[in-house]
């Protein structure tokens, strides 16, 4: 008796025509986010040609003059460098410290809640910060910060003075860091419970009749069971740490905490926007980017080692 030999073809063998082809229905879901990315991300960064130029609007990319590396050497010899250095990475590192580990802790939290309604109650409350403007959360700040706001009447009740919290240098981090876990908390925690959800139930039990608690379970299965979830966003938070967005600091911030408010991204807008310095701020763009590159690829490296795994 003659037996059929059917050949299959691996994926990997396949011509990439023909993989479109036989997968044709995914590729045209996929083409909106393919052209999202190659309009908006890769073919502006042609532009970025102008941190090499001293760029003219009149006399547009082709026709301005190039300086080569004038532009980095004038943003790394500014006497603001460090400053606006330190302040960057000082608001970054007090939000990995802090904000971080707050979704973590918030997801473990009401994973051991089981009441249900409270549980869905806590998730809303904590979810809404996150869906509010950054005008009106700035706008909030503002309105609790001042002389006659919520924390000086709470500091009056104890007979405290009042303080001037947005004309001292020294309370920024903590009002910018403090504010940015208020409205992510919620959102964060929502990929972690998602996690938590795929743990295997059995583990639970197993160590429910070994005699473990409540506490232990969530620091020996619960735990280790949403870490590679927690390297991964470790990792892209890590590859973020010289990126800061300017718009909740130019809302917040005045001349006279410029010391500890002034960061990159907001010199930037100045130096671009207002005083129409493009190829300036372009460079310092540029820089920006490339230390979040390395900074990236390092952690990205140092899981590898560590734990055997990371983004790739």
């Amino acid at each position: 008796m003659k037996s059929n030999n059917l050949s299959v073809q691996p994926l990997h063998k396949k011509s990439l025509l023909k993989r479109m082809a036989e997968y044709k229905h995914i590729y045209i879901i996929l083409l909106p986010t393919l052209l999202y990315y190659l309009i908006f991300k890769y073919i502006p960064m042609f532009g970025n040609v102008i941190a090499f130029q001293k760029y003219s609007i009149t006399k547009g990319i082709f026709e301005s003059r190039f300086v080569g590396m004038k532009n980095f050497v004038d943003f790394l010899t500014n006497y603001k460098f460090w400053e606006l250095l330190r302040n960057t990475l000082s608001i970054n590192f007090y939000d990995l410290l802090f904000g971080f580990p707050a979704p973590i802790l918030l997801a473990l939290l009401l994973n051991e809640v089981r009441v249900l309604w409270f549980k869905k109650s806590v998730q809303t409350i904590t979810y809404m910060p996150h869906f509010i403007s950054t005008v009106v959360v700035c706008s909030l700040i503002l309105t609790f910060v001042s002389s006659d706001g919520m924390i000086n009447s709470l500091r009056a009740l104890f007979g405290a003075e009042s303080i001037s919290f947005m004309t001292e240098p020294k309370y920024f981090y903590t009002i910018y860091v403090a504010s940015g876990i208020w409205q992510g908390v919620g959102w964060g925690s929502i990929i972690y419970i998602a996690t938590m959800s795929s743990i295997d139930m059995e583990l639970y039990e197993a160590a429910t009749i070994d005699g473990a608690g409540r506490f232990k379970q969530a620091l020996y299965i619960t735990l280790p069971g949403i870490s590679e979830t927690i390297v991964i966003l470790l990792i892209m938070r890590v590859g973020q740490m010289l990126s800061l967005g300017y718009e909740k600091i130019i809302l917040l911030y005045n001349p006279s905490i410029y010391e500890t408010a002034d960061v990159i991204s907001t010199y930037v807008y100045r130096r671009g926007l207002i005083e129409g310095d493009y190829s300036y701020s372009a460079a310092v763009g540029m820089f920006n980017s490339v230390i979040n590159f390395i900074l990236l690829m390092t952690a990205n490296t140092v899981s590898k080692k560590l734990k055997g795994s990371g983004l790739w």
